[in-house]
């Protein structure tokens, strides 16, 4: 049924996803209503929202009761294992805080946008539990294509970036402290695209030049919005700038080689990668080897050498043991690099023989298979 706001109750639950005038994705469809959520409505000026309907044949205290624990299966549905094992397979851990995050970055994201600032303490609370959990999980490129989810939008991209910003600081040596914080800088990198109007941020054809320039000062939004959020001026930095370039081809300041600051330089080549996974426009891009190879070229003077070297390191050894689809159709597995060539591996293919693809020069990987 469509209630007004106003007559909105703790415990009901929207039949449909809820979006502001501007667009803005506001509460999704399931939500169980709290009392936070209606005050996100009134922020963004939604006036009606479609309920389930309530049954008038029960006090409103077991209504609530029920939608509460119709919230706490919905929170817990990816963990229905652990009530018979007592445990969560880790990677269904993963991915049960992987949704979480997002969740709270979304929350981070639309507060940033009515106030201008975000609550501090929120974000480290929800990132936190899932950075401590990088530890068990040593191949980063099956974790990287286990979160990659079909809906890929500023929030699940702002966490795979902080992710994988915490295994590059990690591989360069960075005390566990710093790495956090570099992977808070990866996180938040992008908060400022939430002053972005939404129509130039979803824009599918080519952005106008006037277009573009609103688009860059997302970097200055955000350097501004966590500024008034948190005390970490480098957090700040790294939003102000990670579309930097060491050739001085960034923006917003074109600032030079030795003029961006260290934690930038890591998350600017986590943003990139993760950028290319996802390719133009949100669409999926699963070929890795090809966006690693891309990213390897862009390490002569552009990004950090040492961070894409790191990159290159620990990502070429989780290839090996991964089926992969070649251009010509068939299915293999990666069974070593090449030494002469890092980007042409040697393939064990389903009949049993062998492509060497630094020989054969025709043939490519099209796709990594999970």
């Amino acid at each position: 049924m469509r209630i007004h706001i106003m007559n909105l109750q703790d415990g009901d639950r929207l039949t449909a996803d809820t979006f502001s005038d501007a667009g803005l994705h506001i509460l999704g469809k399931g939500t169980v209503i709290r009392s936070e959520d209606i005050t996100l409505l009134m922020q963004h000026r939604v006036d009606y929202v479609d309920i389930e309907l309530r049954d008038e044949g029960i006090t409103e205290a077991e209504f609530f009761a029920a939608s509460m624990k119709h919230a706490a299966e919905s929170k817990s549905n990816s963990t229905t294992s652990s009530t018979s094992t007592g445990e969560q397979p880790p990677e269904e851990e993963m991915k049960s805080q992987f949704l979480q995050t997002v969740h709270n970055y979304q929350n981070a994201f639309l507060e940033a946008l009515t106030v201008g600032k975000f609550n501090a303490t929120m974000v480290d609370d929800a990132l936190q539990p899932m950075v401590e959990g990088l530890d068990e999980q040593k191949d980063v490129v099956h974790l990287l294509m286990m979160l990659e989810r079909d809906d890929v939008n500023n929030y699940t991209h702002s966490i795979q970036v902080g992710l994988l910003s915490f295994y590059i600081a990690s591989w360069l040596g960075y005390s566990q402290e710093e790495c956090y914080k570099i992977s808070r800088g990866g996180y938040l990198h992008d908060i400022g695209k939430c002053k972005v109007p939404l129509r130039i941020r979803n824009k599918t054809e080519p952005l106008t030049a006037d277009e573009q320039l609103e688009l860059q000062r997302h970097t200055i939004y955000g350097h501004e919005i966590i500024k008034n959020s948190m005390t970490d001026e480098v957090t700040a930095l790294v939003a102000l700038q990670h579309h930097e370039r060491e050739d001085g081809s960034g923006y917003p300041m074109q600032l030079g080689k030795g003029e961006i600051h260290p934690y930038t330089q890591i998350v600017s080549v986590a943003d990139i990668y993760i950028g290319m996974r996802t390719g133009k426009h949100g669409a999926s891009n699963p070929n890795l080897i090809n966006n690693l190879r891309d990213i390897y070229g862009m390490g002569f003077g552009k990004l950090n050498e040492k961070a894409v070297q790191a990159l290159m390191q620990h990502l070429l050894p989780n290839f090996i043991g991964k089926q992969v689809l070649l251009s010509n159709g068939e299915k293999g597995v990666i069974v070593m690099n090449n030494a002469s060539d890092i980007f042409k591996p040697l393939i064990k293919v389903e009949s049993e023989q062998y492509r060497d693809l630094s020989k054969e020069r025709t043939l490519s990987i099209n796709e990594l298979l999970i």
